[in-house]
């Protein structure tokens, strides 16, 4: 029987491992996203956007290895949607994170623009409070933390919606080259839905909140 009792248990809540390295590589891909935007050599770029490529594909396996235990264990320790929802959230940040700074290179654009570098910061303060909601999920005793969490991270996303119009706007007033524009408003694009992919992570873990707290 107690084999038996065993076999149901989560193995040493495994998510809540995978789930708090996944959300700590967040911290550090955006991080050096802001190293990126503040860097003036391209090659010195180039050696950060190689280090944001090895935490991506680190996130890759880390979300694999959340679905292979979503598969192997019949209890998990919220609902199996939840965990689903939460780990793309996470890895779709990782990838729009990964994916502005290798924009910026491969199209030899300027990271010295008052909006990429504005996203940028709004990026990591993002990431800095999914990274602390998701730290609260092992015990849930701290609902106030993740609630605050939660609404710096829509927070973040309303002030990156604002820098996006307002870099939109300024982009078609002031730059005459038709490339460089159409070069720029995809990185403010891809920049953005890094934070709505934040908002998306938040969204799942108030649901969480409001169901285990």
């Amino acid at each position: 029987m107690a084999n038996i009792l065993k076999f149901f248990l989560p193995k040493d809540r495994v998510f809540y491992t995978l789930f708090e390295t996944a959300s700590s590589n967040l911290e550090s891909i955006a991080g050096k996203l802001v190293l990126v935007v503040n860097e003036a050599d391209f090659n010195k770029r180039a050696a950060i956007i190689l280090e944001m490529e090895d935490l991506e594909h680190q996130n890759d396996e880390l979300t694999h290895q959340i679905f292979v235990e979503l598969g192997k264990n019949f209890i998990t320790p919220f609902d199996r949607e939840d965990i689903h929802s939460l780990a793309t959230a996470l890895d779709d940040i990782c990838d729009y994170i990964y994916s502005s700074a290798k924009k910026i290179n491969f199209y030899k654009v300027d990271p010295f623009d008052q909006g990429i570098q504005k996203m940028a910061d709004v990026i990591y303060d993002a990431v800095l409070a999914v990274n602390s909601a998701v730290s609260e999920l092992r015990n849930l005793k701290n609902t106030q933390k993740i609630v605050e969490c939660v609404i710096k991270i829509n927070s973040a996303e309303n002030q990156a919606d604002d820098i996006f119009d307002m870099s939109i706007e300024r982009l078609f007033d002031t730059e005459p080259d038709a490339k460089q524009l159409i070069k720029k408003r995809e990185i403010y694009q891809i920049m953005e839905v890094a934070t709505d992919k934040c908002e998306d992570a938040g969204n799942v873990i108030e649901s969480i909140v409001v169901k285990y707290a």
